[in-house]
């Protein structure tokens, strides 16, 4: 286990991801945000399957900083209930995980 968790979401546009990343980035909870997509999604919502163009926003961040950036994500976005998954990292360089804990408050 490194300490560090990569968390993806799904946006419904470029605009709300990158509002996201920025306030990750600014509240120093995530190290680092990419930007994917759009990308097609097909999801059941209310009894009706949905499909639909997203964006996927990665962040790479502390594991301690999950509860905070969940509370952020969900304040911010439009979703009714947002994509908010997390897998924990295995392997991560040495020199990265420096960099990442150095931009990131833990």
């Amino acid at each position: 286990m490194t300490g560090f968790i990569l968390v993806r979401i799904t946006c419904p546009s470029r605009r709300v991801a990158e509002d996201i990343a920025d306030a990750a980035l600014e509240a120093r909870l995530a190290a680092c945000a990419n930007l994917e997509g759009p990308v097609s999604s097909t999801y059941r919502w209310k009894g009706v399957i949905e499909q639909s163009f997203e964006f996927i926003l990665w962040l790479k961040a502390p594991d301690a900083n999950w509860t905070n950036i969940e509370a952020l994500v969900k304040r911010v976005h439009p979703y009714d209930v947002p994509a908010i998954v997390a897998t924990a990292l295995t392997h991560i360089t040495d020199d990265y995980a420096a960099w990442a804990l150095e931009n990131t408050a833990n």
